[in-house]
């Protein structure tokens, strides 16, 4: 989880601890009023529980949710046993906590929990109903409003839950189809290496007529560039079993520099700076560093409208091969939310089975920054 994402986790988390604490004091405020001073303990007691239960329920619905049920269960008997004249439905902020409960059961849960869940928590919202209680026999006011807590929770569950399905249905899409550009791009390494092999072994037979002494300089080439073939192949087959998102096959600095291009007749400035030394990175190393590139100015383009210039450095160092992105838009158009996407979620899947690291985040001042740092493998020995 992102640094954002927590900030954002933290803040819900606060705000929903301040709606159970302002829905429990003004219940303690009802009951003192109706009742009398000491009444108001024993409901603030058990809702707090059952709310303190619902803030940790995203962590853990299921257990959250049976011990939230429990203690709303054994608070309806405990007050039937002990002051049979009280109202036993479930209070208001007690309520309002398994409404939680029960809407965080049926977003995570599996469907036989989460309907059995569902249906505990309709089942301790009626046990206050259908036990005996003072007044007449209609329908109680707060019954009514666990009832409708209930089905705001059900509808609440059921949508997040729907919207969740949605969003890994179309993350196993994007999956899928770049799944099959790695198939293609696996096809161009082996192509690639076993070409340089074929020559070589040409090479070898000319001078085998001329000079057969010179034969063992060439065989040693062929063998290291097998070598090298069948460890970019292991490195690239390696993504397809992991089931990590893809990144098609790309060439070398040529086509990053026409990619630059291609983006400065549609957005803002761009400078690239490059080292030397690329042509010597493996090939899903390269096409590693251009589809990062390539997402990193897509995302600009869709994001940061406020941008007036935009650098991209590629370049080799202690620690392998570091690509960075960076923009200039004002921080108002920086939308951490919105700056990260499927491509940059299996870009930093990618590269970290590739080995590296993939950070993506606000600069400090202004702006939004996506550097990868991918390590270069050394040829095995022979």
């Amino acid at each position: 989880m992102t640094v954002p994402e927590r900030w954002v986790r933290a803040a819900s988390v606060a705000g929903l601890g301040i709606v159970f604490l302002a829905a429990i004091a003004v219940q303690a405020v009802a009951i003192t009023q109706s009742w009398g001073a000491g009444y108001w303990v024993p409901g603030s007691v058990s809702a707090g529980a059952v709310c303190l239960l619902a803030l940790r329920a995203r962590r853990r619905p299921l257990g959250a949710a049976v011990a939230g049920l429990g203690v709303a269960a054994l608070a309806i008997a405990v007050i039937r046993l002990v002051a049979p004249d009280f109202p036993a439905e479930p209070s208001p902020a007690m309520a309002l906590g398994l409404a939680v409960l029960v809407g965080s059961a049926l977003r995570d849960l599996r469907p036989v929990p989460a309907g059995a869940v569902a249906g505990a928590g309709l089942a301790v919202v009626a046990a206050g109903q259908l036990a005996p209680r003072p007044g007449g026999s209609g329908l109680a006011a707060v019954t009514a409003l666990g009832g409708l807590l209930w089905l705001a929770a059900v509808g609440a569950g059921l949508a997040l839950r729907l919207l969740d399905a949605r969003a890994r249905a179309a993350a196993e899409q994007v999956r899928r189809a770049e799944r099959l550009e790695l198939a293609r791009e696996l096809h161009d390494v082996v192509a690639h290496h076993i070409t340089g092999m074929v020559l070589q072994a040409q090479g070898a037979q000319v001078v085998a007529r001329r000079n057969p002494a010179e034969v063992g300089e060439f065989l040693g080439e062929i063998e290291a560039a097998g070598t090298d073939a069948l460890a970019a192949m292991r490195r690239v087959v390696g993504l397809l079993r992991d089931g990590d998102d893809a990144a098609p096959a790309s060439p070398g600095p040529e086509r990053l520099g026409a990619l630059v291009e291609r983006f400065r007749k549609q957005g803002p400035e761009v400078r690239l700076s490059m080292r030397d030394g690329y042509a010597e990175w493996p090939p899903e190393v390269t096409s590693t560093v251009y589809r990062v590139v390539r997402e990193a100015l897509t995302n600009v383009l869709r994001h940061a409208p406020g941008a007036r210039s935009v650098s991209v450095v590629v370049e080799q160092g202690p620690e392998g091969v570091t690509v960075e992105v960076a923009d200039d838009a004002p921080a108002a158009a920086a939308r951490p939310h919105h700056r990260g996407g499927y491509g940059l979620l299996g870009m930093r899947e990618r590269v970290e089975t590739l080995g590296g690291s993939l950070r993506a985040g606000p600069r400090p001042g202004a702006g939004w920054s996506v550097r990868a740092t991918l390590p270069v493998p050394t040829r095995e020995p022979r």
